[in-house]
């Protein structure tokens, strides 16, 4: 039940809760009380609007690839503190691998875009490398709730 309210609160974080309910054949009462319980226990953090930058003058979008040098606990503490605040930055993701950031940033020009990676990156003593890749095209996938593993509790 909850991994069903999950599914159909990815696709719409919107839905009233009455068409939830019915959705899933439980009483409007019961419904809320399970959302309820799935925000409480962080299953559900939140809900996001899927916002398309290029209305809002942003049309470039890039994963930029980043390598720290030093990796003393100050400089991430530092550098993962200062990089989300930047213009632009819509998410950064600490990774495996030869980089250790991966940066999704959004940009108005390739003229921009350039100049947020002079100025913000290789301007930065911490960052070693920065190596960005153009995103042609992005499509969000809808998670697969109903074979995910549960690590927060059981999820009927």
């Amino acid at each position: 039940m909850d991994r069903k309210l999950v599914q159909l609160l990815t696709a719409d974080g919107r839905m009233p809760n009455n068409a939830l309910a019915e959705a899933v054949g439980i009483a409007p009462s019961t419904c809320l009380t399970r959302v309820r319980s799935l925000r409480e226990r962080g299953v559900i953090r939140g809900f996001h609007a899927d916002v398309d930058l290029a209305a809002l003058g942003r049309p470039l979008q890039a994963l930029i690839a980043i390598r720290i040098g030093a990796h003393s606990r100050d400089e991430i503490d530092r550098f993962r503190t200062k990089v989300p605040r930047l213009p632009g930055v819509l998410s950064l993701f600490h990774v495996s691998g030869a980089n250790d950031y991966l940066l999704h940033v959004s940009a108005s020009t390739p003229d921009a875009l350039r100049e947020f990676v002079l100025d913000h990156l290789t301007a930065d003593p911490a960052v070693t490398h920065a190596e960005t890749s153009l995103i042609f095209e992005h499509v969000r996938a809808m998670p697969d709730v109903q074979h995910s593993p549960t690590s927060r509790g059981s999820g009927s």
